[in-house]
């Protein structure tokens, strides 16, 4: 199998010395309005910030952190910058997924070695607070991978950025972790990325499947690095009678890229209400749901099944466990990027026996669009 073989070849050759996710950098059109509703209803806490008064001329950063989550959410003032530019072409969403490495100028000569594109070599950030050595390298569509080495650094995310002291408090709502990354890539290109991030990153395949619905098909396939710490479920559409949520992403996005972002909850119960609550708009499940749903995972307690009732929240199973999850509506102007909530309870999947439920309220929203 491919998955297995690619596992082993990866461990063989060597992997990119990848530790986890440092940060998520999404381009916005206002860095203060998106640090508004992340603080507000995400319970994100703004931890750092650059723009014209720490010496940056071309763009406005706000970092938002909660658990081990950090992003960082960066607008232009250069109309003409390549900001601007990717802001203009795909809206708001994201630029750069970065990855904490022990030494970036090595995980940058040898993923080009292998074939990566280089973006930007090595560079020495230095302040009195430490030292924090980044290198990029394109990825799918106009995305790119950082990756961050840090030297002991006791600042506030990097040089060029002072702590936010003045801000509202955040009330965090139980996200800990990002869980996974997942890509919407134009059809036939899924192959090309997933042999990047076997040959080029050392990841390795980790599931595979096709998802059907009355109108669309899409393809989806996994990697991961060897820890597990990263993962990239990518999908690509497949044909059909209508335009899945995949060809819709696509043709708003403008090109492949970051579909959603999945964060890990401790309560996932608990996080949705409070985030609903905020104002954060989920997808509606059908109530029929749920009266199938011991018959796919096994008993549920009643208390838990009311809880997943009321929230609106999914049960998946495998063979390691369960996993909870939900998605929301698109959280940018246009119908591209959304969010996951997860929380795994051993579970090693991404809620396979909910895939037809979630395409099937995804296509639903799209009727409201317009966009089937």
């Amino acid at each position: 199998m491919r998955n297995q073989s690619s596992l082993v070849d990866a461990q063989t050759r060597g992997a990119v010395a990848i530790q986890g996710i440092d940060y998520i950098e999404l381009y916005v059109g206002n860095a203060l309005q998106a640090a508004h509703f992340f603080r507000t209803g995400l319970g994100f806490a703004p931890a750092a910030y650059a723009g014209l008064e720490t010496g940056i001329r071309d763009r406005t950063s706000y970092v938002m952190e909660q658990g081990k989550v950090r992003i960082v959410l960066t607008s232009p003032i250069d109309p003409d910058s390549i900001i601007a530019s990717h802001v203009h072409q795909h809206g708001d969403g994201t630029r750069d997924v970065a990855f904490t490495v022990p030494q970036a100028a090595a995980a940058f000569e040898l993923a080009v070695s292998r074939g990566a594109r280089p973006v930007h070599a090595p560079q020495v950030q230095e302040c009195a607070d430490g030292i924090v050595i980044k290198a990029t390298i394109g990825a799918f569509g106009d995305s790119v991978h950082t990756f961050v080495e840090r030297h002991a650094f006791h600042g506030s995310f990097a040089p060029g950025y002072q702590p936010v002291d003045d801000a509202p408090p955040a009330a965090g709502v139980g996200i800990m972790e990002i869980d996974h990354v997942a890509v919407g890539m134009t059809e036939g290109d899924l192959e090309k990325w997933v042999d990047f991030y076997v040959e080029v990153m050392g990841f390795h395949q980790a599931h595979e499947e096709m998802v059907f619905t009355e109108r669309s098909r899409m393809s989806s396939k996994v990697v991961e690095n060897a820890s597990g710490a990263v993962k990239f479920p990518i999908v690509e559409p497949k044909g059909g009678t209508g335009r899945s949520q995949i060809d819709e992403y696509l043709a708003f996005h403008r090109g492949s890229g970051t579909q959603h972002i999945a964060l890990g909850c401790e309560d996932i119960c608990s996080t949705v209400a409070a985030v609903r609550a905020n104002g954060v708009v989920f997808l509606r499940t059908p109530r029929t749901y749920y009266d199938a749903l011991e018959a796919r995972v096994g008993a549920v307690d009643p208390a838990e099944m009311e809880r997943l009732r009321s929230t609106g929240v999914l049960m998946d199973s495998d063979d390691y466990g369960r996993l909870l999850q939900i998605f929301t509506k698109p959280i940018t102007g246009r119908p591209t990027m959304f969010l996951e909530l997860i929380e795994r309870r051993g579970a090693r999947g991404f809620g396979r026996g909910n895939i037809q439920a979630l395409f099937e309220a995804v296509e639903r929203e799209q009727r409201l669009r317009g966009t089937l």
